[in-house]
């Protein structure tokens, strides 16, 4: 894997990280639900990366509109 993707998973894993932290302090629902969806985000974009790494490429369906 090229540096760059790998700084890039870096960067997601230490996001990652940080709302994972957040998530361990008091929050109301919407700060919550905020925290969720953009770990949801951060893991899609590692895997993401991860299935680029292959070669491959993604199927192309709404997403990547």
């Amino acid at each position: 894997m090229e540096e760059r993707k790998i700084a890039m998973l870096r960067m997601h894993e230490q996001n990652i990280e940080r709302y994972q932290g957040l998530l361990r302090t008091k929050l109301s629902n919407i700060e919550t639900h905020f925290i969720e969806r953009r770990l949801s985000e951060e893991r899609f974009a590692i895997e993401m990366l991860k299935f680029m790494s292959r070669g491959e490429t993604p199927p192309n369906d709404h997403l990547f509109v």
